[in-house]
């Protein structure tokens, strides 16, 4: 039984353990269990981090170079007993390199179970506070190395970054919207001229009036030629007039909007770094905004390292699917994943197979990122040069074979040059009308003239 320590205990009565399904009786109370076990060895750790490592060393059936050498000591004293232990897996190591008799049955997995129901009992000395904290603390670092966690690979930051990230581009689409249609009754001209938001507010906030435009110098945020027509279109505007106190307020838009912006850019920044800390691969792939918003949708990386690569494709499609499904229509090809540059850079033709290809090497990427110990994004670029090269061969109309070696050409058909001569036809050339009697009687002249050359054909034959 491994705590924080190794604990070799001694069977007692051997007749009690052959009753299997009673055997937990023997363990109700400490005095009981004292009667049926007892300790021969008793060995500390130094610290957390040796229990650590031989509590991992035990769950993947190795072992330990400690727990070797307290093997070694006890088939010194007693060789001819047997060694009763609750991993068959651990019990085949043992007896291989140390020759040691070892038993796995139904009745040891219900003696280690009565054993750590009283194991404050069969040690003394040892108070049951201490021995808590001390069990807690080495099954938090237990769990947090099978589950390969670290402090560092949070998702949950990039979950909420990018749920903030859209529900800033929501409010930055109407606050802007606000800003145009506001500033558009006094100065209409000037949104059809500068037609990026952030320069538009920027002008709004520094020049105000539009009466100011003639004395203002906004080089420093609009092109020469764009100002001289801005200025321009002041002069003739037929835009209203408003009051002081309407151009304050739009201003103090227009500084919302640019703090939004400039946060907006500062948090862009910030998921992009989180995400190549967490998710190297998969942002190489996919993107970051893309990438996080398969995080956030699956609800965590670990989450999103289960699902196959058929589930990774339509993640963000669940409701056309089943739509797809209940009308049996045709199902969707792709759901977030269709945002991908290399999705969007496809045909629509090949669309569904290049997102199907590319689910696959994404949900690779995914499982390598969640519980991979290496941070490096080097199978994502592998991954993403493979899909990149399909990408091509299917633009090219499959010149060269994908499956197999890729080196075999494709059979072609021989090429043959077919030349044909056309006559040039003069009767395109003519503009006069021509009547439909005249076709009438062209046709009726022509189906005369058949006969008459039969005839003459047999008074040459006679």
């Amino acid at each position: 039984v491994v705590w924080v320590f190794f604990l070799s205990l001694q069977v007692l009565n051997e007749k009690k353990l052959q009753e299997v399904d009673s055997l937990w009786k023997e363990f109700e109370t400490p005095e009981k269990a004292n009667k049926i076990v007892k300790l021969k060895h008793f060995e500390k750790f130094q610290d957390t981090t040796e229990a650590l490592a031989a509590s991992t060393a035990l769950v993947e059936g190795k072992l330990s170079k400690n727990l070797k050498k307290i093997l070694k000591k006890i088939v010194a004293k007693d060789a001819h007993e047997q060694l009763a232990v609750a991993d068959a897996k651990l019990g085949g190591v043992i007896k291989d390199k140390l020759n040691l008799s070892c038993i796995h049955s139904p009745m040891v997995t219900e003696l280690m179970r009565g054993i750590r129901s009283q194991i404050e009992g069969l040690i003394t000395g040892l108070p049951s506070r201490e021995m808590a904290a001390m069990c807690l603390g080495l099954a938090h670092s237990l769990s947090r190395y099978k589950l390969k966690f670290s402090p560092d690979k949070v998702d949950t930051m990039i979950i909420q970054a990018i749920s903030l990230l859209d529900d800033l581009d929501k409010e930055l689409n109407n606050y802007i919207m606000r800003c145009r249609e506001w500033y558009g009754w006094h100065f209409p001209e000037l949104g059809k001229i500068i037609t990026d938001n952030l320069t538009y507010c920027k002008c709004v906030r520094k020049v105000g009036d539009r009466s100011n435009f003639a004395s203002s110098d906004v080089s420093d945020i609009l092109p020469e030629e764009i100002e001289e027509d801005v200025k321009a279109a002041a002069e003739i505007s037929m835009g209203t007039e408003v009051s002081e106190e309407d151009i304050n307020n739009i201003i103090h838009l227009c500084d919302q909007v640019i703090e939004i912006s400039e946060y907006r850019t500062q948090l862009y920044d910030y998921l992009k770094n989180r995400m190549m800390a967490i998710a190297p691969n998969l942002t190489v792939m996919v993107g970051e905004l893309v990438g996080a918003r398969l995080i956030a949708h699956a609800g965590s990386l670990l989450n999103l390292a289960k699902h196959p690569a058929s589930t990774v494709q339509l993640l963000g499609a669940e409701k056309a699917l089943f739509r797809a499904l209940k009308t049996k229509r045709d199902t969707p090809k792709f759901g977030l994943i269709y945002h991908a540059s290399l999705v969007g850079q496809t045909n629509a033709k090949n669309k569904g197979k290049i997102s199907r290809m590319l689910a696959a090497k994404t949900a690779l990427t995914i499982r390598y990122d969640a519980l991979g110990e290496n941070t490096s994004a080097e199978m994502g670029a592998e991954n993403r040069l493979k899909v990149e090269t399909r990408l091509r061969l299917l633009e090219e109309r499959g010149i060269r074979r994908i499956s197999g070696t890729g080196k075999a050409l494709a059979k072609t058909d021989k090429y043959q040059n077919k030349s044909e001569v056309k006559v040039f036809d003069p009767s395109g050339d003519s503009t006069l009308p021509v009547s439909k009697k005249r076709k009438i009687q062209e046709v009726e002249e022509q189906d005369t003239e058949v006969p008459v050359k039969a005839k003459k054909f047999k008074a040459e034959m006679k």
